[in-house]
């Protein structure tokens, strides 16, 4: 950490003097002590006019060193060359000396900062602060922590950049040396003086790797156009982008400030830059809470039930579905805003999923409420269980994002097995199907069948049916159960989906067979751990 010494002298000068306010004036100083950047503005301003005022034979600081961690930095100094004497009007302002105090200082407290736009002053103090914990406070978020974020407008860097070339050519001028450190970045200067206080108000720390982000969105529509000069000068870091407002975004303009001359840049923007008359907007406070995972087996009992909403052509086909029947009150229990459903495969509308269930998750997208203890999340498993005669879901927990995998992994590789009731068209004896039993890992050859084939590609996909058991009804019907393959198609197995599906139950037959119902007995996925009840 550096305080100020006499080196420092012409650059607080020239800032200051051009309406620089004393934050930013400490940034491009490169103090990094976040204490300083805490005092109040006023006396971070008397403090500097303190500063010009004292004898240039000995160095003096502001404040008393404080041990602060590293600070980062923005690099703004690129080359050693470009215009050496111009700015925006061909001329250089003349510094003031040291000796003239009323020329030095003449960057009234009121007056907005050249480089910052007021996000150092006015967006810095109590009362700005107390509105964004009113904000948060309003939305009724639970949390333990925060991370702060903050937006700013895009043209901020071009104004950084024009004060820096403003310090940089009036040390020249002068022939005292310029060091090439790099100044603080606005961001992290901000959120020195912004986090101790969010936290006091809201009574909770600052944690850069906490869920819950409480985030500002500055404007300044006075200087929009101030980044416009750079889309001529570098078209090609300008490009349309189908998710951005405009091209003129803060990496878009960093990038163009890194490739445009020195020189070119000085002739389009004033060095050092005006001072506007309004300081920036705060045009959105917001709150937002890391996605919550929870974690199931659910069990489809209803043959006249799909897994996900059924919607053909804009119209509903039936009234609900397993995902909002499970979702429905989750929703409600974590106040969140949507939800994102997925499952170890899916079953058909008319499929029951029987034994331990399909693995399930659920991810809810900014939700209010976080916490919950394992007899709460039992007490919100049995709420859904009695919703509804047509599901029930078991092991339901809070999970991780990460733990969400292994529901994923081994997808082709996890079996399922099924019991299928089957009709053929022949009548049969025992002796007939007697032999499936004695099949061992069939090997099948399945095209896309004609029922999916408007949501899934064309292909042929081989499949294995592990075993087989048959159970004899009567002359017409027996019950198959089957230890697949995962991504087995079952009903085409047994019908032959017109000789797309080979072989099928009705070539291994020699007789025309079909399926009357399926049901899902297990599906082998280790997944989510079970609990007891």
């Amino acid at each position: 950490m550096s305080s100020l010494t006499e080196k420092d002298r012409p650059i607080v000068q020239l800032l200051l003097n051009t309406g620089t306010c004393p934050r930013c004036i400490l940034r491009f100083c490169c103090v990094g002590s976040q204490v300083l950047y805490r005092h109040p503005h006023k006396d971070l301003m008397k403090d500097l006019q303190e500063f010009l005022k004292n004898s240039q034979d000995k160095e003096d600081t502001v404040c008393l060193d404080v041990a602060d961690p590293p600070c980062k930095r923005i690099r703004l100094e690129h080359r050693e060359g470009g215009a050496d004497d111009l700015n925006h009007n061909g001329a250089i302002p003349q510094l003031p000396s040291a000796d003239d105090g009323s020329a030095a200082t003449e960057s009234s407290p009121g007056e907005v900062c050249n480089v910052c736009l007021g996000v150092l002053q006015e967006f810095s103090e109590a009362d700005f602060v107390k509105k964004v914990c009113q904000k948060v406070n309003s939305a009724d978020y639970q949390f333990s922590s925060f991370v702060f974020s903050v937006s700013l407008p895009p043209q901020l860097s071009v104004r950084e950049r024009a004060a820096w070339l403003g310090v940089k050519q009036q040390m020249r001028n002068l022939g005292l040396p310029l060091a090439k450190d790099d100044i603080v970045q606005l961001k992290e200067a901000y959120k020195w003086i912004i986090h101790p206080q969010l936290s006091e108000e809201l009574g909770v720390p600052a944690d850069g790797k906490s869920l819950f982000e409480v985030s500002v969105v500055f404007a300044h529509p006075e200087t929009d156009e101030e980044c416009h000069f750079l889309a001529t000068a570098c078209p090609d870091c300008f490009k349309p982008a189908k998710n951005k407002q405009s091209v003129f975004t803060r990496m878009a303009v960093i990038k163009a400030l890194e490739k445009i001359k020195e020189e070119d840049f000085l002739k389009h923007f004033p060095c050092p830059p005006s001072s506007p008359k309004n300081p920036c907007d705060a045009l959105e406070i917001q709150c937002n809470n890391g996605a919550v995972f929870v974690a199931g087996r659910y069990n489809k009992y209803s043959r006249n039930l799909p897994q996900t909403p059924w919607i053909i052509d804009g119209e509903r086909k039936l009234e609900s579905s397993v995902e909002e029947l499970i979702s429905e009150h989750l929703m409600a229990e974590f106040k969140a805003d949507s939800f994102n459903f997925s499952s170890s495969g899916r079953e058909d509308v008319d499929v029951r999923t029987l034994g331990n269930g399909r693995p399930f998750a659920i991810e809810l997208v900014n939700p209010h409420r976080v916490h919950f203890t394992a007899q709460e999340m039992r007490r919100l498993q049995q709420a859904i269980n009695d919703s509804s005669d047509k599901i029930q879901v078991r092991d339901l927990q809070l999970v991780t994002r990460s733990a969400i995998g292994r529901m994923k992994e081994g997808e082709e590789e996890k079996t399922k097995t099924y019991s299928a009731l089957i009709w053929t068209d022949k009548a049969i004896q025992r002796e007939d199907i007697a032999f499936l039993d004695d099949i061992k890992e069939l090997k099948l050859e399945q095209k896309t069948p004609l029922r999916v084939l408007h949501r899934r590609p064309l292909a042929v996909r081989c499949r294995l049916i592990h075993t087989m058991r048959c159970e004899y009804i009567d002359p017409h019907h027996f019950r198959l159960r089957l230890r697949t393959q995962a991504g087995t198609y079952i009903k085409e197995f047994v019908h032959g989906d017109f000789g797309r599906t080979k072989p099928n139950i009705g070539s291994l037959l020699n007789r025309t067979a079909d399926i009357l119902e399926l049901d899902v007995e297990s599906v082998d996925v280790d997944w989510p751990p079970s609990l007891a009840d």
